[in-house]
């Protein structure tokens, strides 16, 4: 785990790399809102789940990814920081906050098709 829960965009950039590599296992949950998403992500991003839409999908996507290690990210780093704050406080402590977000990130950035 980082330091805090918080990683910022050059240690994303290696986890990323070092995962393709299977030296790590995580999912990468992009909470920006559609809008955001439908320009562009972070090549890697696993799953899109909406800010907007927390309470819709927080407790069962959390159920069903009990046993993996979470990283949030949005566009600066302020959602992912709430949402990482809130789900450390329901006892997870696997959760960590992209801090900087999509802006910071210097990595490959990505359009959907």
């Amino acid at each position: 785990m980082h330091q805090n829960g918080k990683i910022n965009s050059q240690e994303l950039e290696a986890m990323l790399q070092q995962r393709e590599q299977g030296e790590v296992d995580f999912l990468l949950i992009d909470i920006r809102e559609p809008f955001e998403y439908n320009v562009s992500y972070i090549e890697g991003v696993d799953v899109f789940r909406p800010t907007s839409q927390f309470s819709s999908w927080a407790k069962e996507f959390l159920e069903d990814e009990k046993d993996k290690k979470l990283i949030f990210t949005c566009r600066t780093g302020n959602r992912s920081a709430q949402v990482q704050h809130i789900l450390t406080r329901y006892g997870r402590k696997d959760c960590i906050d992209h801090i900087g977000g999509i802006v910071s990130y210097r990595g490959k950035i990505v359009a959907p098709k």
